[in-house]
C-alpha cells in the first residue's frame, strides 16, 4: 500500500530540487520533515507542504498509520521552460530558461 502526492509548476529548477530529495529518500516520514525543515535551500518549502500532504493522502484516503510511513520514493521532473530576454552590450539578446518542476512523493507503510 503506498500514498502519493505530486506537485506540479513548481518554480524552482529540478537541479535544486533533487539535492534536497535525496536527502529524504528511503527515510521516516519524521525524520524525512526535520531533515527538510533544517535544510537551507529553496526547495525545501515546497517539499515539506507536498511531504505533509502525502502523509494526510496516506491517513485519510489509505487508512495507513502515521507512525509507521516512511518515504518510498521520491523524484523530480522537468516542466515546461519559461524563455525569457535578457539584453546584453552591443544590442545582442542573452536567453534566460526559467524552469519549472514537477514533483512526485510515495510514502509507504513499514511493516
Amino acid at each position: 500500500m503506498e500514498a502519493k502526492a505530486i506537485a506540479k509548476f513548481i518554480r524552482i529548477s529540478p537541479r535544486k530540487v533533487s539535492i534536497v530529495l535525496d536527502l529524504i529518500r528511503g527515510k521516516d516520514l519524521e525524520l524525512a520533515m526535520a531533515i527538510v525543515k533544517h535544510t537551507p535551500k529553496a526547495a525545501s518549502e515546497p517539499l515539506a507542504k507536498l511531504l505533509k500532504s502525502a502523509a494526510a493522502n496516506a491517513e485519510n484516503n489509505h487508512h495507513m498509520s502515521a507512525d509507521k510511513l516512511y518515504v518510498k520514493s521520491c523524484y523530480v521532473c522537468p516542466g515546461p521552460v519559461l524563455k525569457r530576454v535578457m539584453p546584453r552590450a552591443q544590442g545582442r539578446a542573452f536567453r534566460i530558461l526559467k524552469r519549472t518542476s514537477h514533483i512526485t512523493v510515495v510514502l509507504g507503510e513499514r511493516e
